[in-house]
């Protein structure tokens, strides 16, 4: 990369080409720049990823969505439906070590840019594709969403209170974030193949297996009863007490797993009777009894604010903690010794929070972050890395097989905006 934020750790000197958009196959891109790699986005021409068009809130005109998970990335403007977009991408893949991309399936063929026909090109190439069912079998050729893949996995059927209430999906896109991490975790692992054989191969993963993967225990239910669990709110399925109680101020979460961790409870809440009641002195006689347990807590809880009981329970040895919002995490200490939230500088929108790597490394190589890319900013770059000229790259652009991004005038543009806000 020219720029002055050279790639630092362990995936530096590796080149990634992202043809991706939306949410899974860009949270894999954005791992992969976090731990060092020159993951190059490939937008479509014209718009680019919808993400940055249609997920609010702006920043300065600039989606919030877009950037907190595109960070760290460089940027392209490509009409790869051309056949000179398409020469284009072909070279720029030539040098590449992986490609990854989450188009609905066919679309990667009908370009050219398919496995089969780039690594003819670059038998070196790690190739990883992202769908919302996998490449084959019957549901191969449908569009998936995480909603949709949320609820064919079993997630929905065991998520909410139950009790005749309506299916509820997770909070948050869990398909989606995990495809990514699990496409991550694939292409490592067939680098890692590379490195010894010289030969890439084609990745493949899917929504809903990242989706079925969240099942490991009801699934061990089903297959060793043939019974299919159902949803329980926040309790365990198989030990009390384990869920959300309210408090004075918000709710705590308790995970008295463990009959040690129990026997801590009763003195925490001054309850001396509870330690010696018989209705509660296994985990089977818990579960047995888990509504008046859950009673005589929940009495207790209300009294006094989260906090207060977080320290008691901290104190005594049992795991508990706030459910927070999102602005209380944001904040959580902890949070911000893990460097969980950071900042970093957007060409537009200026100095931003994202979301840091989860991931931290011993030898302390960590990679400078930056602000996610405009539309098309780093095309010219990109092209004159691959030798294309001043005059060429002019030509492309008027003849609208690229788009370069002129970040002076959106300097200007965004100074405008702001001294109108003035």
């Amino acid at each position: 990369m020219k720029n002055d934020n050279q790639p630092k750790g362990p995936l530096a000197g590796l080149k990634v080409i992202e043809f991706a958009h939306v949410m899974s196959g860009p949270v894999t891109g954005l791992l992969l720049a976090d731990m060092g790699a020159d993951v190059i986005k490939v937008e479509r021409l014209p718009g680019g990823d919808e993400t940055r068009r249609t997920v609010p809130p702006e920043v300065e005109g600039e989606s919030a969505s877009f950037m907190i998970i595109n960070r760290n990335k460089r940027a392209m403007a490509l009409d790869a439906k051309t056949p000179e977009g398409q020469e284009i991408a072909r070279k720029l893949i030539t040098s590449a070590d992986i490609v990854l991309e989450n188009y609905r399936p066919g679309t990667m063929k009908r370009m050219g840019l398919d496995y089969d026909e780039l690594q003819q090109l670059n038998p070196g190439l790690v190739y990883c594709t992202i769908t919302g069912f996998g490449t084959n079998g019957p549901y191969s050729q449908r569009a998936g969403y995480d909603l949709i893949a949320q609820g064919m996995s079993g997630l929905m059927g065991v998520t909410g209170e139950g009790l005749g209430r309506p299916p509820v999906k997770v909070g948050v896109p869990v398909g989606d974030v995990t495809a990514g991490i699990l496409a991550a975790t694939g292409i490592l692992a067939a680098y890692i193949e590379k490195l010894k054989t010289g030969k890439g191969q084609y990745v493949d993963t899917s929504l809903l297996e990242a989706s079925v993967i969240h099942t490991y225990w009801p699934a061990a239910l089903a297959f060793a009863s043939g019974v299919s669990a159902g949803p329980m709110g926040n309790a365990h399925p198989v030990a009390a007490p384990y869920q959300s109680f309210r408090t004075q101020d918000g709710w705590i979460n308790i995970g008295a797993i463990g009959q040690s961790n129990f026997q801590r409870i009763p003195s925490v809440l001054d309850l001396p009777g509870m330690a010696t009641d018989p209705r509660f002195a296994t985990n089977g006689d818990r579960m047995a009894n888990r509504d008046v347990l859950i009673q005589m807590m929940e009495e207790v809880l209300i009294t006094r604010p989260t906090n207060d009981w977080v320290e008691a329970f901290e104190r005594a040895g049992v795991p508990a903690g706030p459910v927070n919002t999102m602005m209380q995490m944001l904040e959580d200490p902890q949070v911000k010794a893990r460097k969980m939230v950071i900042q970093v500088k957007h060409p537009i929108a200026g100095q931003i929070n994202a979301l840091g790597c989860p991931i931290k490394f011993s030898s302390g190589d960590g990679v400078t972050s930056r602000g996610a890319p405009l539309y098309g900013e780093h095309t010219a770059e990109v092209l004159a890395e691959m030798g294309y000229g001043a005059n060429e790259i002019t030509r492309l652009v008027k003849e609208e097989i690229i788009y370069v991004c002129d970040i002076s005038n959106k300097y200007d543009e965004a100074n405008q905006s702001a001294d109108t806000i003035l």
